[in-house]
C-alpha cells in the first residue's frame, strides 16, 4: 500500500527571482548610488555637511554648484520613493503566491525590523548618516497603517504634496525677502562638523556615531511622506509599464526636476561664491534647497521611467548598472567601507589638495568598482552580500 501525505502549503513565499524584475527600479537604484557617493565621500571628506568648499577657487565653484543643485539632499529622495514601491512590489508578489495577508504583514515586518538592526551596525561601525535604520522604521508604520488600504485612501498622499507645494512657495518668498534685505556681512556657506567623521581613532569614531545617529536618523523619519508618494506609484505600477503612463511621467519629471533645482539653485550660487548675502539669507535658502529636494525624488524616478522607454537592447552598461540596482544594499554598504578605508584620519586619509576633487573622484572610482562588482555577481547568479544575508534571516 503506497501512503501518501498533503504538506501544508507555506504561507509565504521566497524572495523575487531575476525573470520576475522590472528594468527601471532596478537601473534607478543603480544610477542615483552615484549621487548618494558623491555626498557621502563629500561629508567624510570634509568631516561635515553639506561638504563643500567653504572658500572655493576655480573648478571648485563648478563642484560645489552642481552639488548643490543637483545631488544635496535630493539623492535620498529617490530611495525613499523606490523604497515604497518595493514594499508594494514585496506585498504584491506574496499574494500572489497565495500567502495570507496577515502572512504578508509579518514578512514586511520582519524584513523591515532587520533593516533597523542592519541601520544600527552600519551606522556604529561605518556611518552616523544611515537611512537604513530609518527606512525600516517607516517601512514598518507603512505596514501596519497604509499598506493594505485602499486607492481613494492613498489619495491623501497627493493631497499632502500639493499642501507641500504651497508650503514651499511661502518658504520661497520668504528666502527671497531675505536675500533683498541681506544688508550684514557676506556669509560664506560652511559646513557643520560631525566629530565622528573627524575622529583620530576608529574607537573615538564609534563612540561620536553612537551620540550622532539617533538624533540623524530621528531627523529623516518625515520622509514618510515620500516613501508614501512611492506606494501610490506601484500600487498604479507605473515603473512597470512606464508607456502607459508616459505623459504623467513627463510631467512629474519636468514639476518635480524644474521645483528641486530651482529651490536649490540660490543656495548653490551662494556655494560656488558667486552670490554673497548675509548668514540670514543663507539660512533661509538653505531651508529653500532642503525642502525642494524632496521634489528630486518623484523628479528623478520620472525621468528614468522616460529613459527605460528610449532604451531598445540592454546594452552592457544598463545591464551593470542595473546590476548594481539589484544589489544595491550591499553597493549602499560597500560605500560606507570605502570612505571609511579611503578618506578617514586613521586610515589612509586621501584628502590630498582640492578636498572637492578629492571627494568626487573617489566617488566616482568608488561607484564604478561597485557597478562592475556587481555586474560580476549577476554573471554567477549571486546576489549579494548583504541581500543574501537579508534574505535568509526574513526568508
Amino acid at each position: 500500500m503506497t501512503i501518501t501525505a498533503t504538506l501544508p502549503a507555506a504561507d509565504h513565499r521566497g524572495p523575487v527571482t531575476g525573470k520576475e524584475r522590472a528594468l527601471a527600479p532596478d537601473l534607478i537604484r543603480g544610477a542615483m548610488l552615484l549621487l548618494i557617493g558623491l555626498a557621502n565621500s563629500a561629508n567624510f571628506a570634509f568631516a561635515g555637511q553639506p561638504g563643500v568648499e567653504s572658500a572655493p577657487h576655480g573648478v571648485e565653484r563648478i563642484l560645489n554648484f552642481l552639488k548643490l543643485t543637483f545631488v544635496d539632499a535630493r539623492a535620498y529622495p529617490v530611495f525613499a520613493v523606490m523604497f515604497g514601491y518595493g514594499l508594494v512590489q514585496l506585498a504584491r508578489r506574496q499574494r500572489a503566491s497565495g500567502a495570507t495577508t496577515g502572512a504578508v504583514r509579518r514578512i514586511l515586518l520582519k524584513r523591515n525590523a532587520w533593516l533597523v538592526a542592519f541601520g544600527l551596525a552600519h551606522a556604529t561601525l561605518l556611518y552616523f548618516g544611515d537611512f537604513l535604520g530609518a527606512y525600516g522604521i517607516v517601512g514598518m508604520i507603512c505596514t501596519l497603517f497604509l499598506i493594505n488600504r485602499g486607492d481613494k485612501f492613498h489619495r491623501i498622499a497627493l493631497v499632502i504634496w500639493a499642501f507641500m507645494i504651497v508650503e514651499l512657495l511661502v518658504v520661497a518668498s520668504l528666502a527671497a525677502l531675505a536675500v533683498v534685505n541681506s544688508s550684514g556681512p557676506a556669509h560664506a556657506l560652511t559646513n557643520s562638523p560631525n566629530p565622528s567623521l573627524a575622529a583620530t581613532s576608529y574607537f573615538a569614531g564609534m563612540a561620536d556615531r553612537l551620540h550622532e545617529y539617533p538624533m540623524h536618523a530621528a531627523s529623516v523619519l518625515g520622509f514618510i511622506v515620500i516613501v508614501w508618494l512611492g506606494i501610490w506609484a506601484a500600487r498604479k505600477q507605473i515603473l512597470e509599464n512606464p508607456a502607459a503612463h508616459k505623459s504623467l511621467l513627463a510631467r512629474v519629471a519636468v514639476g518635480g526636476l524644474g521645483i528641486t533645482v530651482l529651490g536649490g539653485l540660490p543656495l548653490a550660487l551662494v556655494g560656488a561664491g558667486w552670490v554673497h548675502v548675509d548668514k540670514s539669507a543663507v539660512d533661509a535658502l538653505g531651508l529653500l534647497s532642503h525642502m525642494s529636494g524632496m521634489f528630486g525624488g518623484p523628479g528623478y524616478v520620472a525621468l528614468f521611467g522616460l529613459l527605460v522607454l528610449r532604451i531598445r537592447q540592454l546594452s552592457l552598461p544598463v545591464r551593470a548598472i542595473s546590476a548594481l540596482g539589484q544589489r544595491s544594499l550591499s553597493g549602499y554598504l560597500f560605500q560606507s567601507v570605502s570612505w571609511m578605508v579611503l578618506l578617514a584620519p586613521f586610515t589612509l586619509d586621501l584628502r590630498f589638495g582640492s578636498t572637492a576633487y578629492t571627494a568626487a573622484l573617489v566617488a566616482i572610482g568608488v561607484w564604478i568598482v561597485s557597478v562592475v562588482g556587481a555586474y560580476a555577481m549577476s554573471k554567477r547568479s549571486y546576489r549579494g552580500p548583504a541581500e543574501t544575508l537579508l534574505r535568509r534571516l526574513v526568508y
